[in-house]
């Protein structure tokens, strides 16, 4: 297991008396930021900010956004980052993969977030903290990001598995949230909650193996994931990086954009 993408409450808190004390990202809503958060800690809440057509021009306005929000947070390719939120949730995942696709070196999520944070023991603050802007420019990997060309293009593919991380309602058409309901053609499906215990933690490496690989996730694959926004998928793109598995893309449109999409295909898997 990659455990360098993940850091437990305590060598956080150990790291953080370091003389090179990481960049905290705090990611959560702004009222549970203002409740008590970590000490030092800047807030950037992304949620809501998704995209709906992964088109060149659309995507580069979409993806520089994010780049100046993630500088003005201060940002830099020097410093360490470590995102959280209360849990080892889709949003700390989201924000781990923004910074991944930027090139950026050195970037880990919280393991259990607020919430392991406090059972450890230890504090939080509720002094905001401003943050020191910065001029980080990302240096971006495009072969972390799918597009509906992207996607398209690997339809039927054998060295490609497009994994469906949303709930099963969702996967098998019966909860709509496009303009059509249903999966990408050939779609596997793994909700993306299952690699997670029940306190909010990823799982074991053996576990989350497991997971996968029962349903056809191998390491030898391309893997593109998908669900409404981008957002849970990125949570199963972390999974898979924590098993290190060497290809992996976030398809960032997901079912908002190819569900709205009448011109491509889609399936209705049955039970």
């Amino acid at each position: 297991m990659n455990a360098r993408l993940l850091i437990a409450p305590r060598e956080l808190a150990a790291a953080l008396n370091a003389d090179a004390a990481p960049l905290l990202l705090d990611v959560r809503p702004a009222h549970d930021y203002a409740a008590g958060h970590l000490a030092g800690a800047v807030h950037l809440d992304l949620w809501g900010l998704s995209l709906g057509d992964t088109d060149p021009a659309p995507l580069a306005s979409f993806l520089n956004m994010i780049e100046h929000l993630f500088a003005i947070r201060g940002v830099t390719r020097d410093r360490a980052v470590v995102v959280y939120e209360d849990v080892s949730g889709m949003r700390a995942a989201r924000a781990f993969w923004f910074l991944e696709y930027f090139g950026h070196p050195d970037v880990r999520v919280l393991d259990g977030g607020v919430r392991a944070w406090r059972r450890a023991g230890l504090p939080v603050s509720a002094g905001g903290q401003a943050p020191a802007e910065s001029r980080w420019s990302g240096d971006r990997d495009d072969s972390r990001l799918a597009t509906w060309r992207d996607v398209s293009a690997r339809l039927g593919s054998a060295d490609v598995t497009i994994l469906d991380v949303r709930s099963e309602a969702e996967y098998r058409g019966e909860a709509a949230r496009a303009a059509r309901g249903g999966a990408i053609p050939g779609a596997v499906h793994v909700e993306w909650t299952r690699a997670l215990t029940d306190d909010g933690r990823f799982r074991p490496p053996g576990e989350l193996r497991a997971l996968f690989e029962s349903a056809g996730v191998t390491p030898d694959r391309e893997i593109v994931t998908y669900c409404q926004g981008g957002y849970r998928a990125a949570h199963t793109y972390l999974a898979l990086r924590l098993l290190g598995y060497p290809r992996i893309r976030n398809y960032l449109g997901s079912w908002r954009e190819w569900g709205d999409r009448v011109d491509l295909p889609i399936e209705t898997p049955s039970r």
